[in-house]
């Protein structure tokens, strides 16, 4: 099972973005985002939110969450904050 940062570098990757191009669209410092793929730092929830935006990933995904094994109330919650988060986006 692959961490965090190494999703996120496998992503990165793929898309052909460098270190440094992440680290100018977050915006961050590129030595801390280097720290963040090899899991030596967390991002913020902005930066990681960032993240996701830039390489179109999904929060479960990054976070190995599944929302089977979240209870029912749990999820209606969630769903309920993604639609207030898209709707002032």
């Amino acid at each position: 099972m692959l961490g965090l940062g190494e999703k996120i570098r496998a992503e990165r990757e793929e898309l052909g973005f460098t270190q440094s191009d992440m680290a100018r669209a977050i915006p961050m410092n590129q030595s801390n985002y280097s720290k963040i793929e090899r899991d030596m730092q967390e991002p913020s929830i902005e930066q990681f939110k960032r993240i996701c935006e830039i390489l179109k990933l999904d929060a479960n995904y990054l976070l190995d969450v599944d929302e089977g094994d979240i209870p029912k109330k749990d999820r209606e919650l969630l769903k309920a904050i993604k639609t207030i988060i898209k709707k002032y986006q």
